[in-house]
């Protein structure tokens, strides 16, 4: 561990889970934390509850702006446990000389954003600090949800699942991105900043009984997988060929060097279920706008438990690790 905070400790990847394990797990340890899920389980499996932060760069980018992207990741986190979002706070830290126009439009968007959740914010706190601060304006969101269906874990991946995901990868970061450095392209690529909770309830409405969901936001698809490899003693055996990614993305990818698994996402979950119901899922989830590519990637395997195997199309493979190191701050 470093003397100091480094920006690779904000990544979603193998720095951060680090940070996360010794400087906080530990002290803080007990049987709800523990689990690691996308939101806690209280009240006896009746409630989620989670909570995050959001300091994203640009704060409005294609497909987006800061308020949408925290009513998103707030109540995205809750859908991914099977929990219908409720109730949200809003803390908000403004730096002195924030454009009020710009605050109302951010204000205007997380409004639209609750509706399409069903949610309301129920409680907040405004802070405003000196100029140099902040950088314009930091947002945090809790949530509670009601949880429909119970036993949707990250510990809950079986040996057999079909690994499905929701669409095509990496969007959010690479939106970010090129908004963030100016990056012009033929065709412009935009952040699959969207709420999941409407794809989630037509799935449990459809009968389809996932075992796990993740949104797979920092550090992407890879640390997702990794999540759950960890947490269910598994090894998922992904299929690259398999793996949807826009011709956007790619390139950005091609030019940058990146990899598109491990790029981030703000509308984009994972699912593993039994293999007889991936059909019914991708047919639920393709009638949603932006989720046409739908795909099973994988299988869940045990040939090396607690690592994701990636197989390539000319019958090799190789680990899928956690992302490392710091490949864009400030994603969200």
């Amino acid at each position: 561990m470093n003397e100091s905070i480094t920006l690779a400790q904000g990544n979603g990847g193998e720095e951060n889970r680090d940070l996360i394990s010794e400087l906080f797990f530990k002290p803080l340890a007990n049987e709800i934390l523990e689990r690691a899920e996308d939101a806690a389980v209280i009240e006896g499996g009746r409630l989620a509850f989670t909570t995050d932060s959001f300091t994203v760069s640009p704060l409005f980018f294609p497909g987006g702006d800061i308020g949408k992207l925290s009513v998103c990741g707030t109540c995205n986190d809750l859908a991914m446990m099977g929990a219908r979002p409720k109730y949200l706070t809003l803390g908000v830290i403004l730096e002195e000389g924030f454009e009020i126009e710009q605050l109302r439009r951010i204000v205007e968007s997380l409004s639209r954003e609750l509706a399409r959740n069903g949610a309301s914010v129920v409680a907040g706190d405004t802070k405003v600090v000196p100029k140099g601060s902040v950088d314009g304006i930091f947002l945090n969101t809790s949530g509670i949800g009601e949880i429909l269906v119970p036993g949707i874990s990250a510990s809950n991946v079986r040996l057999g699942d079909a690994i499905l995901v929701s669409r095509d990868i990496g969007r959010h970061g690479a939106a970010i991105f090129a908004g963030r450095e100016g990056i012009e392209l033929s065709s412009a690529v935009e952040s699959d900043c969207a709420s999941l909770w409407p794809m989630v309830e037509a799935l449990l409405e459809a009968g389809i009984t996932p075992h796990a969901m993740r949104d797979a936001t920092r550090g992407g698809v890879a640390a997702a997988l990794n999540e759950w490899a960890a947490s269910s003693a598994v090894c998922p055996l992904i299929d690259e060929g398999a793996l949807p990614v826009s011709d956007e993305v790619a390139g950005i990818c091609e030019m940058l060097g990146f990899e598109a698994t491990a790029l981030a996402n703000e509308g984009t979950f994972l699912l593993a279920l039994p293999p007889q119901e991936a059909p019914r899922a991708l047919e639920v989830l393709r009638r949603f706008e932006g989720n046409e590519s739908a795909a099973v990637i994988g299988e869940v395997g045990d040939r090396y438990p607690g690592r994701v195997v990636l197989q390539s199309q000319w019958g090799t493979s190789r680990f899928l690790e956690l992302p490392t190191g710091e490949l864009l701050p400030r994603i969200c």
